[in-house]
């Protein structure tokens, strides 16, 4: 079947497992994930003005690696980048690591992190906790490689919106998801200490256009493929930015995805 919007296909295949960018029809997903590196963003702000010497920060799980390169600009000297799927480290190292020093991106299981103790300021790791089977071991190996004096900064779906009414995920791709009271107990669990715990919620703006085209954009997107989305709905996807979301802690369960910043 044609792409919709006649695009040029991405390198690295659409599978479901993570987004991409430069996807129009994929900018909702894209533009909700961003909101976390923006998060990132200040959190390592703070942590610039604080340290002396080189900041290093590391990205667990990196996927396609768009993370990379927004975490240098927040102020990042190093940035390392981590996943498993050997061709998405390679694309990740020729897009963003080819032409700056300050990126590498290391192929590695994230319960085994080829990094030295305390050897990163901090620890992001974003959409990850969901896919793996060795939570635990993942949790404590951020810690490990992280300053003890550093954040460790974690976003995952809200299990209550992402997959409501079942405690098995519909996504096949993910193993366990969580509401904001597990996340927290799971990350005590591993000895990283919540600062503060936030939600993703769809903005103002987000609202504003839901209720003018009278479109519940979320429960559109989860029961239709795109070749079968309306006009509106195609047209309002391609629209998203990422400041079409609010972070807040305030009704935690009823947000989009959880956003964990912790202490190693």
């Amino acid at each position: 079947m044609p792409n919709p919007t006649d695009e040029p296909p991405h390198p690295l295949p659409l599978t479901g497992e993570r987004t991409l960018p430069g996807i129009a029809d994929e900018r909702y997903w894209f533009e909700r994930h961003v909101v976390a590196y923006e998060l990132a963003a200040d959190v390592l702000g703070g942590q610039r003005g604080r340290r002396r010497g080189s900041l290093a920060v590391l990205d667990a799980g990196c996927g396609e690696g768009y993370g990379l390169p927004r975490l240098r600009s927040a102020g990042a000297d190093r940035v390392i980048g981590v996943d498993l799927d050997g061709p998405t480290v390679t694309h990740a190292r020729q897009r963003y690591a080819t032409d700056d020093p300050g990126i590498e991106v290391l192929e590695a299981e994230l319960t085994d992190l080829p990094l030295a103790d305390d050897e990163v300021a901090a620890s992001v790791s974003f959409q990850v906790i969901e896919h793996l089977h060795d939570i635990p071991g993942y949790l404590h190996e951020l810690g490990r490689v992280t300053r003890r004096d550093g954040p460790v900064v974690i976003s995952t779906p809200n299990r209550l919106t992402f997959t409501p009414g079942s405690d098995q995920p519909v996504n096949p791709f993910h193993t366990r998801e969580f509401t904001a009271a597990e996340l927290r107990e799971e990350l005590h669990a591993a000895g990283l200490q919540v600062r503060w715990l936030a939600g993703v919620h769809h903005g103002a703006t987000m609202l504003a256009e839901q209720q003018r085209l009278h479109l519940d954009v979320l429960a559109a997107l989860t029961s239709t493929a795109p070749e079968e989305w309306s006009d509106e709905l195609r047209g309002l996807v391609h629209r998203v930015r990422s400041d079409w979301f609010d972070v807040h802690d305030a009704d935690l369960d009823a947000s989009l995805d959880l956003l964990a910043v912790c202490g190693a």
